[in-house]
């Protein structure tokens, strides 16, 4: 046995707190390693006399082998306790006939005597359910649609920008193109989302700024002129509360934009503003701007990446934290969003973002708190900070097979097993899924403008744990390259086309079982060539498979859902989805 490969962390995403009150345990093995594992667990103070001596008296559970990853199987259990506190030990038996017994103190040899040593029992000393990650239920029960509004649609003329193009979808914008979308074209547009199915509208930010995006704020406080002013924005939430549909703002609290009030007070009286210490200011004078990629020597200020206009904020300052906090939940208590996407979130402080928590949950005990995080995001998806992340690191590897086909079915499976077994089963409800975003090329450029493949990996995404956001336009079929080219106009001529019924379908699809999509349980596999999905919840189990080969696969099943799949046959591009 590869003891070596035994992993187990108590109060982590090994060992965590389920709804249900019970305790869901988890242990990491070597690939095909191990031939079974059971857990021998019991309240710590539960003590029976043994041969004259008072002993911990444990029962047993045998281990379920759910997942396998690139280089470990995982094997989880739930364990209920009676007294909300629980010591746990697991028996390993390996398949070269070997057992051992993998404590919080280490490895022991089988016997009766180290079977009832406490003393290398891990520990959940108690319950406490504040302690437990909680993810609303209606965060993954939510189907996103993310929109990009000065390319979503021009509802209002009158707020053009000066120089404002003519509405082209096949045009390939320059980086400071201007095309006129508004708040009040996404009002228009409100009756055509709730036929798309999605219930939940993930704006890009709306505050006062400089640029198209809106990412170098000027004013957190207004919502930017060219998009339209307070009451618009307020209609707009009202009437999508009406539709079941919830909203998500985007905000950057990583760093401001060049024209805000604070770093111009800072530019022009120097270490005598008032707001030097917003900042992280290294030397004077602050201008010309010292680029290290262009060999100008070391930056005077922090900066988002090198970027002279977007000078990053001091979140460790409490006249920050305060300014900053008070922001977060002015929107809320004002306008009723239910939902923060944070921009750049992993380059501020943990402190702040669990005071941001904090906070905004105190307003409205189900709000959702969306972090944009490429990478790895466990430090962050502990209950006190961010409810979920963009999940790129996940999507990545859908995209490196359905896609690209960079990645072969086997190790598609075992990365996004190894991806799912990084987190709490809460956290990965939680997570926001996308095949692209307005920081990517988009799906069907990626797919080199095969619908088909495309689609295929849509559905898959749609079959998996977390919360499914459409980028606005995927709908219409929509083609782009990276920045700038992936924010082009809608294209409203496609609107209830062949492509928008497809995407339509599968969003009312995951709608209509959404407990089970939304909170069920996910296993992943390869099965006679096919990439095999069950999620199961309650009484009720989805099962799908996608050929993602070159050849016709036969399979029997009954079809709720289906692509390609015709006389017991599942073509290549083919996907077919049984619920029951």
């Amino acid at each position: 046995m590869n003891v070596a490969a035994l992993a187990h962390r108590p109060q982590s995403e090994d060992c965590f707190l389920t709804p249900e009150h019970a305790l869901a345990v988890r242990l990491k093995t070597a690939v095909d390693n191990v031939h079974s594992v059971q857990v021998l667990y019991g309240d710590p103070y539960w003590l029976k006399p043994d041969e004259e001596l008072v002993r911990f008296s444990y029962q047993t559970a045998a281990m379920t082998k759910v997942a396998t990853g690139q280089a470990h199987d995982y094997w989880e259990v739930t364990l209920q306790a009676s007294y909300a506190r629980l010591q746990y030990l697991f028996v390993v038996a390996g398949n070269d006939g070997s057992v051992v017994l993998y404590g919080d103190r280490g490895l022991r040899n089988d016997s009766k005597t180290a079977r009832l040593d406490a003393t290398n029992y891990f520990r959940m000393p108690y319950f406490h359910q504040i302690d437990a990650i909680y993810t609303p239920t209606w965060v993954s029960e939510t189907a996103w649609y993310q929109i990009f509004p000065e390319r979503f649609a021009n509802g209002d003329q009158s707020n053009d920008p000066v120089g404002t193009k003519p509405w082209q979808p096949e045009d390939h914008p320059g980086r400071e193109d201007h095309y006129g979308g508004d708040l009040q074209g996404v009002l228009d547009h409100l009756d055509d989302l709730e036929a798309l199915g999605v219930n939940g509208l993930y704006f890009c930010p709306i505050f006062k700024a400089s640029s198209n995006h809106k990412y170098d704020t000027i004013d957190y406080y207004q919502i930017d002129p060219d998009f339209g002013d307070k009451a618009l924005f307020a209609k707009l939430v009202e009437e999508a509360h009406k539709r079941d549909m919830k909203v998500m703002l985007d905000a950057v609290f990583n760093h401001l934009g060049f024209a805000s009030l604070q770093w111009q007070d800072v530019l022009t009286n120097g270490p005598a503003s008032r707001f030097v210490d917003w900042f992280h200011i290294h030397s004077w004078p602050l201008t010309p701007y010292h680029d290290p990629l262009l060999h100008q020597g070391a930056p005077q200020f922090d900066t988002f990446a090198f970027g002279p206009g977007m000078p990053k904020l001091n979140t460790a300052n409490p006249e920050v934290q305060a300014y900053l906090l008070d922001i977060a939940t002015y929107w809320i208590k004002q306008f009723d969003i239910d939902a923060w996407r944070l921009d750049v979130a992993n380059e501020v402080d943990h402190h702040f973002w669990r005071r941001f928590h904090e906070a905004t949950t105190a307003v409205k005990s189900d709000f959702y708190v969306l972090g944009e995080v490429w990478h790895e995001s466990r430090p962050w998806l502990n209950g006190t900070e961010f409810t979920g992340v963009m999940n790129y690191a996940f999507t990545q590897q859908i995209q490196d097979h359905f896609l690209t086909g960079v990645i072969d079915a086997p190790e598609l499976v075992a990365r996004l097993s190894d991806q799912l077994m990084l987190y709490q089963d809460a956290a990965n409800q939680a997570m926001l899924n996308m095949l692209d975003s307005h920081d990517t090329p988009r799906l069907l450029t990626v797919a080199k403008g095969d619908w088909g493949k495309a689609y295929q990996a849509l559905a898959f995404t749609f079959m998996q744990t977390g919360a499914p956001c459409v980028y606005y336009g995927t709908e219409m079929g929509m083609t782009g390259e990276d920045d700038p080219d992936d924010r082009k106009p809608m294209d409203w001529d496609k609107l209830y086309g062949e492509t928008w019924q497809q995407v339509a379908a599968l969003i009312h699809l995951r709608r209509a079982y959404a407990p089970l999509f939304g909170r069920g349980s996910t296993r992943l596999e390869v099965v006679d060539g096919l990439i095999h999905v069950t999620r199961a919840y309650a009484d009720q189990v989805a099962q799908a498979w996608f050929n993602t080969g070159k050849q016709a696969k036969p399979l029997a099943t009954p079809a709720t859902f289906a692509q390609g799949y015709k006389a017991q046959a599942l073509a290549p591009l083919g996907f077919v989805i049984s619920i029951a």
